[in-house]
């Protein structure tokens, strides 16, 4: 299916919004990272974090107590939400510096929507959640980002002073010890002065170790930074999860409006204009009969348009069949099962007893799951080179074999049905980006299709093949005989 294409989904979002592809890169091992250009960056991270530390804590204990302390009253009530939804510039630029400094891509929250009426402007304001997590997180970093810097600023200099130390002890100033004698160089307690050679080695030896040490105690505050910015920074899961129905709605919606128009035009140029032209020929027909005319060409006339109206039935059982199969009236199995007879290519079904063994799916399920198999059947005969296709159906998780109790005919217990379809053909489909036409079609209307009823479509195709599809569709819903 090398010629297959489809929308190429945005990349999704893993726990806490961060994008797959945005983990840091492998770091250094433990004598080079001293010298790597990530332990700078994360020290810059540091630092940068540190200068705005007050600031956003400053705005954070202003946001919570300015909103406390106006709520007795309405208008100032619009103030205080724009300080709380204010938080989500502050995330933004968090979000920012980890992208840039700590190669942490975050997604970016939904963007604030105002809803109508005065009510529930304030009430979105005041309880936007996105707001308040940044100002959480900004509060909560202040005495991490203070804790970070400090300890992670005392390896660096401390290393960095013991391991020089021998060069530049000469340039402090003399002291007189408990032994009487003119000592120079650091003191540690009444006696002890490292200016001997020995000691300042020893100075060294302290200073590399901490100046090995330093980028792994800043990379683990770095860890906490990244925690934080994931988890209070990022979209929630409840967000991503209405941002995906959302698309795929929208999805959903263009493709039933793109399928509807494409049914009228074909009503429109091909049945209609047939149907036209069957009352043409028989008005034709009639006139010559009234008339007395040649009963042979009115016969002929008569044969024209008969012809043309079985036609015309024809072309209406197809487009009724690209609405709902026939078929698919005694059940998804027997659906395919006809599917697989009709098909230009050899295919294999093997449907799982247990897939419809509580009542028949849900007519949405069957319906996706048909055109899902019908779809991929078709492209691996157009574009995969394949001598054949197996295709299977299979109840997976919960109660789908029926052998639990309570469950009657009509009903159906939690779980999924799974398809997949496999076929030997020259693999390397993928999928691409859309061309613009606005055309649903291919893997990106499966895709669009599945996950409109939040399940998930999966494709495996290296080059050379077998390309293997796998689509899971949850099977929670309660369904009856159709």
């Amino acid at each position: 299916m090398t010629t297959m294409t489809a929308d190429r989904p945005a990349a999704a979002a893993g726990p806490g919004g961060a994008v797959p592809g945005g983990a840091a890169r492998p770091g250094p091992n433990f004598l080079t990272a001293p010298f790597a250009a990530r332990t700078w960056r994360e020290q810059g991270y540091l630092t940068l974090v540190l200068l705005l530390a007050p600031f956003a804590f400053t705005y954070a204990v202003f946001a919570v107590s300015f909103t406390a302390g106006i709520a007795v009253t309405v208008v100032g009530l619009f103030v205080a939400g724009a300080v709380v939804a204010g938080g989500r510039g502050w995330g933004g630029v968090y979000r920012g510096l980890a992208r840039d400094l700590l190669d942490l891509d975050v997604a970016v929250p939904a963007p604030y929507v105002r809803p109508r009426g005065f009510w529930r402007t304030i009430g979105s304001l005041i309880g936007d959640a996105t707001g308040w997590r940044a100002l959480l997180f900004m509060f909560v970093t202040f005495p991490l980002a203070i804790a970070a810097f400090v300890t992670s600023i005392t390896f660096l200099g401390t290393g960095l002073g013991g391991l020089t130390y021998w060069f530049w002890y000469r340039y402090l100033p003399e002291q007189v010890g408990a032994d009487g004698a003119m000592h120079r160089g650091a003191q540690f307690g009444d006696a002890y002065f490292l200016d001997t050679p020995p000691r300042m080695a020893l100075a060294a030896l302290v200073g590399l170790l901490l100046l090995l040490c330093w980028p792994w105690v800043t990379r683990m505050f770095v860890l906490l930074f990244r925690v934080l910015t994931t988890g209070l920074l990022s979209p929630t899961r409840a967000s991503l999860r209405v941002a995906e129905l959302e698309r795929s709605r929208t999805g959903t919606v263009e493709d039933a409006d793109a399928r509807l128009r494409r049914i009228e035009r074909d009503l429109h140029d091909g049945t209609q204009a047939r149907l036209v032209a069957v009352a043409m020929q028989l008005g034709e027909a009639r006139e010559h009969l009234a008339e007395g005319g040649d009963v042979a060409q009115a016969t002929e006339l008569v044969d024209t348009a008969h012809s043309s109206t079985k036609e015309a039935l024809t072309e209406l059982r197809e487009l009724a069949r690209g609405i709902h199969p026939p078929a698919l009236d005694n059940g998804l199995g027997v659906a395919l099962e006809t599917l697989a007879a009709r098909s230009a290519l050899p295919v294999t079904v093997d449907v799982d007893p247990g897939v419809e063994a509580e009542g028949r799916l849900t007519p949405a399920l069957e319906s996706i799951a048909y055109f899902t198999v019908a779809e991929l059947v078709t492209n691996a005969a157009k574009h995969a080179r394949a001598s054949g296709v197996y295709v299977l159906v299979e109840a997976t998780g919960g109660d789908a074999s029926g052998s639990g109790s309570g469950s009657g005919p009509g009903s159906r217990s939690a779980g999924a049905l799974r398809i997949r379809v496999r076929d030997d053909g020259r693999g390397g489909a993928q999928v691409v980006a859309p061309d613009g036409s606005g055309l649903r079609s291919g893997l990106a209307g499966l895709a669009e299709r599945v996950r409109s009823v939040d399940g998930t479509f999966d494709l495996s195709s290296p080059v050379g093949g077998p390309t293997v599809v796998t689509v899971t569709l949850p099977t929670t819903s309660p369904s009856g005989p159709a």
